[in-house]
């Protein structure tokens, strides 16, 4: 199995060196970055580290997750892994996520993050409750969102997922489930992002933004 590891990015310049240095050489994957629009070297210092670069000038974390999806179908990778490029989330455990699904047991599998202290602020915490609430209704039990998975490629294809700015990770579980996917859990570590303040946990307007859209998408009903 080839995977992909796709990091979407936005002004990352000063994570990225310590998260891709980080991404053991043993799994053979091609490591995805994909500038969302980004104002610092975000893009040169990628590629100067080896990673394929993509651009994606739609800002929104599923934008740059669908940029970075297309370029692993097009270099035929049989699974994909979503992690942030802020360095919290370590690129050692991608092989806890690719497990399930390279033994045939899982199609998707999510991370379900061990906090250190200050990895995550309390109303990001109380927003992922809720999320996993609402996602029950869609046939999804999970502890949390987790955005750091991995999901074989075959099974994304089937989902016919689209873009959007905060919404991603929540649609993807609720079309996986309505599909007859199997979803699995694995602890994976989480940590306190290296640089910058992140766009949606950094502040309680950007939480309330992302809950927002991810909520209405949910009780809509909308995947399917």
């Amino acid at each position: 199995m080839r995977p992909a590891l796709i990091l979407p990015a936005r002004n990352e310049a000063g994570a990225l060196p310590h998260v891709l240095s980080r991404v053991p050489a043993s799994l053979g994957a091609a490591v995805i970055v994909v500038d969302n629009g980004s104002v610092d070297r975000t893009a040169a210092v990628a590629a100067a580290a080896g990673a394929v670069v993509v651009s994606e000038s739609r800002q929104g974390y599923g934008w740059a997750c669908l940029a970075g999806t297309r370029r692993a179908c097009e270099l035929g990778c049989d699974a994909l892994v979503f992690l942030d490029a802020d360095g919290s989330m370590p690129p050692e455990d991608v092989s806890l996520l690719l497990g399930p699904i390279s033994c045939g047991k899982a199609d998707l599998v999510l991370g379900a993050r061990r906090l250190t202290p200050g990895a995550m602020p309390t109303h990001q915490r109380l927003a992922n409750r809720v999320i996993a609430h609402l996602l029950r209704s869609h046939g999804v039990h999970v502890s949390e969102l987790g955005p750091f998975r991995a999901i074989r490629t075959s099974t994304w294809i089937s989902l016919g997922m689209s873009g959007s700015r905060f919404a991603w990770p929540a649609e993807m579980l609720a079309r996986a489930a309505s599909a007859g996917a199997r979803i699995s859990e694995v602890p994976v570590g989480y940590s306190p992002r290296i640089t910058g303040r992140s766009k949606v946990g950094g502040s309680l307007r950007g939480t309330v933004a992302a809950t927002w859209e991810i909520g209405r998408l949910l009780l809509a009903g909308a995947p399917r």
